[in-house]
């Protein structure tokens, strides 16, 4: 197999950068793929882009280049939040994942993810929906800007209604428009 985890997840840093509700929703198709679940009662599977800036603003993640709504977060900033959800799944407390992520350098911590996400990453899951299946009623065409829309299969996890506003957010932030 030519596709190695590391490669398979490097190849989510062709997404960045992004903004805080489109990391939380790349990272939150790929751990709803992944099946990942915290152990810890008081954590939530799936990261939002309050999360992300709250982990910013606790040293959990690296601070974001820019301010405000102009705000990007990179590749490095995937794999800490990722790191994070996934230490959560194992029963971490964040002050243990803290401490943790500050002795941590990048190609470790790029290492850890790969590894625990392998069986999602090598199976082809998460990502866009491959094309193979043209039934209309698999897919959903969502209108992101004039003359650009995303079409998602209607069962994956990119489909949900939060995560369709975060890519659409996005997507019309980095085209630089507001509105479609």
């Amino acid at each position: 197999m030519a596709d190695t985890p590391l490669a398979l997840l490097r190849a989510h840093a062709r997404h960045a950068p992004w903004n805080a509700r489109g990391l939380a929703a790349h990272v939150t198709a790929l751990v709803d793929s992944a099946g990942v679940r915290p152990t810890n009662a008081s954590a939530r599977a799936a990261p939002s882009a309050r999360a992300v800036r709250f982990y910013v603003a606790n040293n959990l993640m690296d601070r974001p280049d820019g301010v405000g709504t102009s705000a990007t977060y990179n590749y490095r900033h995937f794999l800490q939040l990722l790191a994070i959800k996934l230490r959560q799944r194992e029963g971490s407390t964040l002050e243990g994942i803290k401490k943790e992520m500050k002795d941590t350098t990048g190609d470790a911590l790029e290492r850890r993810v790969a590894q625990s996400l392998a069986p999602v990453l090598l199976t082809g899951r998460p990502g866009a929906a491959e094309l193979d299946d043209e039934s209309p009623s698999s897919w959903r065409r969502v209108p992101v800007a004039e003359g650009i829309e995303l079409h998602l299969r209607s069962d994956s996890p990119a489909a949900r209604e939060d995560t369709v506003v975060a890519l659409r957010e996005a997507i019309r932030s980095a085209l630089g428009r507001s509105g479609a």
